[in-house]
């Protein structure tokens, strides 16, 4: 008997000679998510998903659908059904989850979707109609499946019996990530040959390469430094320990290493010594902040010189890819392909915290796609004591689990490492091995600032304070304070005055910060006052002799002293980080506790306020005073609850998961010729994504609020809206994009919602 032939994608001739066989994209699909799972313990189970999850495309209404059809077909359901009636119990939902949703995304287990179905009813019933009746014997003699014996999960159990549910749950949404990547490309390779163009894909640097450049770099840079001054000894000590561990067995690392003392490419040699040493394979750098993101890539460009174009890759939060219209149903189209999101293939990989962690419990096809590719990496989580209070313990959960299941070493670097060993922290990190050589000893021997508290200082005092020194950053809670000092004292013409906040685009702050470098290095000192929100403490190279820093968080407070005298060249009693209380300026809400934890280390009197000891204790009273709000979403509870099911909430664990409670938008500004340029080539370009990376530095990031009354305004516009609809905008009168302020509008609704950003 002749079986129909089965085809997955349709091509262009009328004979079907250049359509793809369902066979051949379901075995190139298995293989390829069965490659992506090399590093963690799931390669049958992933071979397996991809070869079921287009199941329900054996069926002759989906065949129409490709020739024409306008009637939608679920073609996902079917495979979700099939394997979960070939593995075992408790897994028979091991894969289910993720075949069922490769294109919609991760569904809730039971219960209730929010505009997605979810897994248990779909397994259990047809919804009021018939599944399309699957061509059973086409499929079973082209497809074979793996012997059951492959299909267990293998994963190490975390010695916390609560964690065993997340653990499966993580591994979920770890092989949905190896099927959606798989798809893909697969998929991407097709049409990409039907077409006639080129795979824009793979042909990076190797990390041995991109060692060999940075061993250069840095033998160059040792070389131009004096091997006399105390603080380039104490780097190249801080340098060679990093290296000298990087022989270390993978795990969980920190290095703590304070402001000033090079961590930066420190952090990066023993990355690459670590994975050359194991066989790992890519570097991610985790970035708390989109404001420093661009300033951090493009030192481990430079540092991989004539490879650093080619193996760095930034990928931002800016662009939310929850907005990208994907809805349950849809099919495959060339114009979805183009908007893809990136898989982090490349060798380095330099994102944001939010866009980091949030991938880690996404649910949707675009934020997972890359997660398989951080398993087999580094990873170096950039001023660690950021990490989200909120999600503290989940996030611990996931950073455990790719130590423990994924072949990763993660490294928390901070100069304020926050408490988390299990010593310190219930629960806490076990077996953390620390990378710098007694981190004691290098904070008192590089400590070379004053901290002493003020007091209440009102912004007259403040003002007075500023003028009466000429070179002094002062550093406030929200853009609005900072604004108004800013204003006052351009009234009162006072000179050398600079602005920094987040309502410029980062090409216009890199622009003010190369001013602002240049007046602070000149050989006569210049007058230079700056006034900034906090973005300019997370790394950003500046060197002042004194600091003024409004009430917050002692790691806060340890950042900004790293602005002050960064470069060792004042004596410490000439070199102060001054802390105030603003009676004219409430601190913000969110900033209450860890200015409260701050105080309370300051009444204790330590020898050393920025000192280990104090910062131990600093980040103990602010987990004491937190308490359950460490997971305040119940996100761990939810999968221990589901666990003998494997019954996870998938859908309402992405949506609860916000790093970011004001959720913000970006806005492409038209700052100079090159960004004009880049938004006038979104109108026709094939490759949106490399577009939107050029564009990375001329986006500002607005609340909801403030967003609203600049659209009903008129002042934005969509970009391109035939291609894609309102996930951009453009500020299109310029007239309230101001040469120092960034975005400055006196609309009150705009006021108020700026207010609320700190």
């Amino acid at each position: 008997m002749m079986m129909n032939k089965y085809f997955a994608h349709s091509g262009t001739r009328s004979d079907k000679s250049d359509w793809q066989t369902l066979k051949g994209h379901l075995h190139s699909v298995a293989e390829v998510a069965e490659k992506n799972s090399r590093y963690f313990k799931a390669n049958k189970l992933s071979f397996l998903a991809g070869l079921l999850h287009d199941l329900g495309k054996y069926t002759p209404e989906f065949q129409a659908r490709l020739e024409g059809s306008p009637n939608k077909v679920d073609h996902a359901t079917a495979g979700a059904k099939v394997a979960a009636e070939i593995l075992p119990p408790p897994w028979n939902n091991l894969i289910a989850y993720a075949i069922a949703g490769h294109h919609a995304g991760l569904a809730n287990g039971s219960g209730e979707g929010d505009r997605r179905r979810v897994l248990k009813e779909r397994l259990d019933q047809q919804f009021g109609r018939e599944l399309p009746l699957l061509d059973n014997e086409a499929w079973k003699s082209e497809l074979v499946i793996p012997s059951i014996e492959s299909l267990s999960p293998q994963i190490s159990p975390n010695s916390d019996v609560d964690l065993q549910g997340f653990q499966y749950a993580f591994l979920i949404r770890m092989i949905f990530s190896c099927l959606v990547d798989a798809d893909f490309i697969d998929t991407d390779k097709f049409y990409k040959h039907l077409e006639g163009k080129p795979l824009l894909r793979g042909g990076y640097p190797q990390l041995s390469e991109l060692k060999q450049r940075l061993d250069k770099a840095l033998d160059k840079m040792v070389n131009k430094t004096d091997p006399a001054k105390k603080v380039n000894q104490l780097r190249k000590e801080i340098l060679d320990n990093a290296r000298f561990k990087a022989q270390l067995p993978p795990g969980l690392f920190t290095l703590t290493v304070p402001t000033g003392g090079g961590k930066t490419l420190s952090s990066m040699a023993f990355a690459l010594d670590h994975a050359l040493a194991y066989d790992l394979r890519r570097v991610i750098y985790v970035i708390p902040f989109t404001s420093i993101i661009e300033q951090n890539a493009k030192v481990f460009r430079d540092a991989f010189g004539d490879l650093g174009d080619s193996a760095v890759l930034e990928h931002h939060s800016n662009f939310d890819d929850r907005k990208v219209s994907n809805k349950e149903g849809a099919e495959e189209t060339r114009d979805k392909l183009k908007l893809a999101m990136e898989n982090w293939d490349m060798p380095v990989v330099v994102t944001t915290a939010v866009q980091f962690f949030e991938s880690l419990f996404a649910d949707r096809p675009s934020r997972c796609r890359k997660l398989h590719n951080i398993s087999g990496s580094v990873i170096i989580l950039d001023e660690a004591q950021t990490l989200p209070l909120k999600f503290l313990r989940p996030v611990m959960a996931a950073i455990d689990e790719l130590a423990r299941n994924y072949s990763c070493s993660v490294v928390l670097c901070t100069a304020t490492q926050p408490a988390l060993r299990d010593k310190d922290f219930e629960k806490g990190f076990s077996n953390v091995r620390e990378i710098a050589p007694d981190p004691d000893r290098l904070f008192e021997e590089l400590s070379l600032v004053n901290v002493s508290h003020l007091g209440e200082l009102s912004d007259d005092e403040l003002v007075s304070r500023i003028q009466a020194n000429e070179q002094i950053l002062t550093i406030v809670n929200n853009r609005r304070h900072a604004q108004s000092l800013f204003q006052t004292l351009k009234d009162q013409q006072t000179e050398g005055v600079f602005h920094l906040t987040t309502l410029m685009c980062a090409a216009h702050r890199a622009k003010t910060l190369e001013i602002i470098r240049g007046r602070l290095k000149a050989e006569k000192a210049l007058p230079c006052r700056v006034i900034s929100t906090s973005l300019i403490e997370a790394g950003v190279d500046v060197d002042f002799p004194c600091v003024m820093r409004a009430e917050a968080g002692l790691d806060s407070i340890a950042q900004a002293a790293g602005r002050c005298n960064r470069e060792r060249t004042r004596e410490k009693e000439n070199s102060h980080v001054w802390i105030f209380k603003s009676p004219d300026w409430r601190i913000p809400a969110e900033l209450e506790g860890f200015a409260a934890g701050m105080r309370s280390v300051l009444r204790r009197d330590f020898k050393n306020l920025l000192g280990q000891d104090a910062i131990k204790a600093y980040f103990s009273d602010v987990y004491w005073r937190k308490g359950d709000e460490l997971d305040q979403k119940q996100l761990l509870k939810a999968c221990r609850v589901g666990a003998s099911k494997l019954d996870f909430p998938f859908q309402k664990i992405a949506s609860d998961f916000r790093m970011i409670d004001s959720f913000m938008l970006p806005i492409f500004i038209p700052y100079d010729n090159e960004a004009k340029v880049l938004l006038k080539e979104l109108e026709s370009t094939d490759e949106v994504s490399s577009v939107l990376r050029k564009l990375q530095p001329y986006i500002v990031q607005i609340p909801r609020s403030g967003f609203d009354s600049l659209q009903i305004a008129g002042v934005i516009q969509t970009v391109v809206p035939h291609r894609f609809e309102e996930q951009f905008w453009e500020l299109v009168n310029l007239d309230i994009y101001d040469a120092e302020f960034g975005i400055s509008w006196a609309e009150p609704n705009f006021i108020k919602a700026e207010n609320l950003v700190f």
